[in-house]
């Protein structure tokens, strides 16, 4: 494989997220905004990638793309065999509840519900019993060190804390892409770092593929590559 300034993938791995010619225009009130055009993206299976780049060059659009929280303009995305472009709604979020997982800066935890009912939600959503649920729920969060907080609400935890019940979470149904926007954006830097050095752990331990988007070069460099998003298009850091 020829790589291009903008194209990005490691020869010979085997992909698991593969995204070709992507293109996304937003139409707005006096004209179109081009985010990028004919984009291609691919992640190996196992890898870890770092997304960087200003605010508003794409990263969180592509993101959302690559996790079917939206459709592209034009191309197509594919995770294993899944191609996200052309599914119909209910198969894709059947798609994204099983297989993917989504952390992002400010958590969107539940404020009624207690840790563990937060990390159990997408196992009762894709039909899983309540009381396997709830096991499930208090192991991972066991794991991830919260297993004192589990009946707490999200007001009663910290941030880093509230971060940690969001990644276990998106970690429930052990999905196949772990995609992260920010996911230290909204913390300090000691609890970020916490918060990104569990998840590479997890990631590793796991086998997990992910894309994590990031403003902090530190912990981008911890990854296995480095993109930048830049004029619409990723090079190599």
């Amino acid at each position: 494989m020829i790589e291009t300034a903008n194209q990005s993938a490691i020869p010979g791995e085997s992909a698991l997220v593969r995204a070709e010619g992507l293109t996304k225009i937003y139409a707005g009130p006096n004209q179109e905004v081009t985010v990028f055009r004919d984009l291609d993206l691919e992640v190996a299976r196992g890898e870890m990638i770092a997304i960087t780049g200003a605010s508003g060059a794409g990263k969180s659009t592509l993101l959302h793309l690559l996790g079917g929280l939206d459709r592209p303009t034009s191309g197509s995305v594919k995770v294993g065999e899944f191609d996200i472009a052309k599914k119909a709604e209910l198969d894709l979020a059947r798609f994204r509840n099983r297989h993917v997982g989504f952390v992002f800066q400010f958590h969107h935890l539940l404020p009624e519900f207690s840790a563990t009912e937060n990390v159990m939600m997408p196992l009762l959503v894709g039909g899983i019993a309540k009381r396997e649920a709830s096991a499930r729920a208090r192991d991972l969060l066991s794991r991830i060190g919260l297993a004192d907080r589990a009946r707490h609400r999200p007001g009663e935890l910290s941030g880093g804390e509230q971060q940690r019940v969001a990644l276990a979470r998106a970690l429930i149904f052990s999905p196949m892409l772990l995609l992260a926007d920010e996911p230290t954006g909204n913390l300090d830097e000691r609890t970020g770092e916490t918060i990104h050095a569990l998840i590479r752990r997890i990631q590793l331990e796991e086998k997990l593929t992910a894309v994590i988007v990031t403003h902090n070069g530190r912990l981008a460099a911890q990854c296995d590559r480095v993109l930048r998003m830049e004029n619409g298009r990723l090079k190599h850091v």
